[in-house]
């Protein structure tokens, strides 16, 4: 079994689909020491009581335990994240943009999410999540099963000029590359990423879709998915060998500080909650990356748009009159002309940000 330390750490690629939180699972079989290292979250959601490295620890404090300040009560407050609802007659549908990992001060113990996410929860019957809980329970098994292989294949698949910068990328964990030989590219593609962003210090017990369960399943139970675990496997394991070279070969266009930089801005205009705006950074930053843009763009249209339209029609088949479907997806689902938001105005929803 994979380290459970090591499992939870993730990275930027993760806002798109749940199963690659199991990518750090498989991760983790390839090289636990190197994923068991930490980090440090940003200034701004610092857990509290860490220090950075190389720092001196913090000053005592007056013992402020009882929720108070010297000026007064404080309550951390939950970050605004992307919320939306959308109504069409009696229909309605509540719609939360995910990340699936995060920092503990993501979720304030005394309230985890804002008040009308939590009143959106307490109005469903019905939790639709990318795949349901059940689903990710076999996750792992199938991201090895179609991911990698007996052989040293990554090395057939890529140009000497693309694994030697595979190479180059991984020289300092010589137990990751040994492993990633035996790896697809698109899976690959996935690991070289999180071993870039290892030191983000982000946690996928903190992934908004755990602590989303952790509040519904107090007084609820039906939990769905919107697609099964071969649907979102067979996103990646479809793609063409040029598709997936393409995938790599954006991850190696960056140093990995300038990747970590990358997924902690991701996290940032999360917490802020601007589905476009998320969308139009990414947009823009994919852009930038792609090697081929015909490919690039292709990619993009399996991994994201044809999930959204899929997303949308699987929605639309669970809700029913005065019975709101609370849906929770990667945050990079929801904004943009292809996006899911506008794929429910064109079906004649109005869609209002919660």
């Amino acid at each position: 079994m994979p380290d459970s330390r090591a499992a939870r750490t993730i990275t930027r690629r993760f806002a798109f689909g749940a199963v690659a939180a199991v990518l750090a699972m498989a991760c983790a079989q390839f090289a636990p020491a190197a994923l068991a290292v930490g980090g440090s979250p940003p200034a701004g959601v610092q857990p509290l009581g860490a220090s950075s490295p190389g720092t001196a620890p913090p000053p005592a404090r007056t013992d402020r335990s009882d929720g108070t300040t010297a000026s007064g009560p404080v309550r951390a407050q939950p970050p605004h994240m992307p919320f939306y609802v959308a109504t069409k007659g009696q229909t309605t549908l509540y719609l939360l943009g995910t990340l699936h990992v995060g920092y503990a001060n993501d979720y304030p113990a005394e309230q985890p999410f804002r008040k009308p996410i939590l009143a959106a929860l307490d109005a469903s019957p019905t939790l639709a999540l990318e795949i349901s809980p059940d689903d990710l329970l076999f996750s792992q098994e199938d991201v090895t099963r179609y991911g990698m292989c007996r052989s040293e294949c990554l090395l057939d698949y890529l140009p000497d000029s693309m694994w030697q910068k595979v190479e180059a990328r991984m020289r300092s964990n010589p137990a990751a590359l040994a492993q990633l030989r035996h790896t697809r590219p698109w899976l690959a593609s996935m690991l070289v990423e999180t071993y870039d962003t290892l030191k983000a210090g982000f946690l996928s017990e903190y992934g908004t879709e755990a602590q989303l369960q952790d509040v519904y399943l107090r007084a609820r139970g039906r939990i769905v998915g919107l697609e099964t675990l071969n649907e979102q496997i067979s996103t990646f394991t479809k793609l063409t060998s040029a598709q997936q070279r393409e995938m790599l070969a954006q991850d190696l266009v960056q140093t990995p500080a300038e990747n970590v930089a990358d997924v902690k801005e991701l996290h940032r205009l999360w917490r802020i909650g601007d589905a476009d705006a998320l969308k139009a950074w990414d947009d823009a930053k994919g852009q930038k990356l792609a090697r081929s843009k015909a490919l690039a763009a292709s990619v993009d249209n399996r991994v994201v748009y044809e999930r959204n339209r899929r997303f949308v029609t699987r929605m639309l088949a669970i809700a029913a009159p005065n019975k709101p479907v609370f849906v929770a997806i990667g945050a990079l689902h929801l904004g943009g002309e292809r996006g899911v938001l506008e794929l429910l105005r064109r079906r004649g929803f109005v869609v209002e940000a919660g």
